[in-house]
């Protein structure tokens, strides 16, 4: 058998060409949407409308998480062959507050997901599609709106803080993350 008709080599150059495209591109297993809020509340304003205020820019970062093509990218695993086996993966859902005029450290909430096959199928019931990064993109989506929500609950009492101290009374920018990687 010769070198191009040899499937374990055929297999053998496949992994190593995986293995530097994983190396090289290590930025393609996240999703990452950043809003950044230049309105600065009113002398009037209370802090509940104040929370509030940076509460809806954390929910604008992960719209546009949501809608992003990295998310589309990452349901994709779901589909190629060999990169998410068995339709499992783990990963992390972040939000990251910055208040860009205030000399404060950044209020970081992390939330760890985990993506079972049973969830990718029970997605495939419900839209009634086969395709395995359509119903994995269902899940993502979930994963990210729970993830989120999750995550800002364990910084709520730190952006209260930071609303007290005035920090939010200037540029506040907000990143919301979502990093998948397969189980193994």
């Amino acid at each position: 058998m010769g070198y191009r008709t040899n499937p374990d080599r055929i297999l053998e150059n496949i992994d190593r060409d995986r293995s530097r495209r994983d190396e090289n591109r290590s930025d393609d297993r996240q999703a990452t949407g950043r809003e950044l809020d230049t309105n600065v509340p009113g002398p009037d304003a209370t802090n509940p409308e104040r929370v509030k205020l940076v509460f809806r820019a954390v929910e604008r970062a992960y719209v546009k998480t949501a809608q992003r093509d990295e998310l589309g990218k990452l349901a994709a695993r779901f589909r190629a062959v060999g990169d998410i086996s068995h339709h499992r993966a783990r990963g992390d859902v972040s939000v990251s507050i910055r208040y860009m005029d205030a000399p404060r450290h950044d209020d970081v909430g992390v939330t760890p997901f985990q993506v079972l096959a049973s969830q990718v199928e029970e997605a495939g019931e419900e839209s009634g599609s086969t395709r395995d990064d359509v119903n994995a993109l269902r899940v993502l989506r979930q994963a990210l709106r729970d993830g989120v929500m999750a995550a800002y609950e364990k910084i709520e009492s730190r952006v209260k803080e930071a609303v007290r101290e005035r920090a939010d009374m200037g540029h506040v920018e907000v990143q919301v993350t979502m990093d998948l990687r397969p189980t193994e």
